[in-house]
């Protein structure tokens, strides 16, 4: 484990304990990347603001859970995280209701991201270009479905497509993967 995951966990304990110093420096310190991370999975940059501030909020409230499951052994980020991707398809759904806004389909960056970058770097060469290889919207859904841990509803509502299409994609991903792998 990193010292930073085991230092941020140690934060959310104080947090759980309703220390205000430790949260402000949790923010400080995570706040920047996963922002960043928002917004390569969300346009809208007031969108991603909003989720930001309601994911630190829920922190706040749910610290206690994290160090009642952690018990110590980390996992802070990826819990943030967590809770991060859970309110941002929250957000998208709620937007995807409103009748003055039309659900469109995201955009898929045209530029890599650090997390492309990390899973192509972490899974070896011959995968790394065999993703690089797969056509966007198929590398999308397997960010979303691999990299991120969404469901097939989740994945459906952040990518703005319906379920089976994400399925298809999904299933045509891992076709592509072992036919070049093979």
């Amino acid at each position: 484990m990193r010292a930073s995951e085991d230092d941020e966990a140690g934060l959310l304990r104080r947090i759980a304990r309703a220390d205000l110093a430790a949260f402000d420096e949790l923010y400080r310190r995570t706040s920047p990347w996963l922002f960043l991370r928002l917004r390569r999975r969300c346009p809208d940059e007031q969108l991603a603001a909003e989720v930001l501030q309601d994911t630190y909020l829920t922190v706040w409230r749910a610290a206690g859970s994290f160090a009642a499951v952690a018990g110590g052994d980390g996992g802070a980020t990826g819990w943030l995280w967590t809770i991060a991707a859970r309110r941002l398809v929250d957000a998208l759904r709620r937007q995807a209701r409103r009748p003055e806004t039309p659900a469109e389909t995201l955009p898929v960056p045209a530029v890599p991201g650090a997390d492309e970058e990390a899973l192509a770097g972490a899974v070896g060469d011959e995968i790394g270009a065999a993703l690089a290889d797969l056509a966007p919207e198929l590398r999308a859904v397997l960010r979303a479905m691999v990299l991120d841990g969404f469901t097939v509803r989740e994945t459906s509502v952040l990518l703005g497509l319906p379920e089976g299409t994400v399925k298809s994609r999904a299933r045509r991903a891992r076709a592509a993967l072992r036919e070049a792998l093979s």
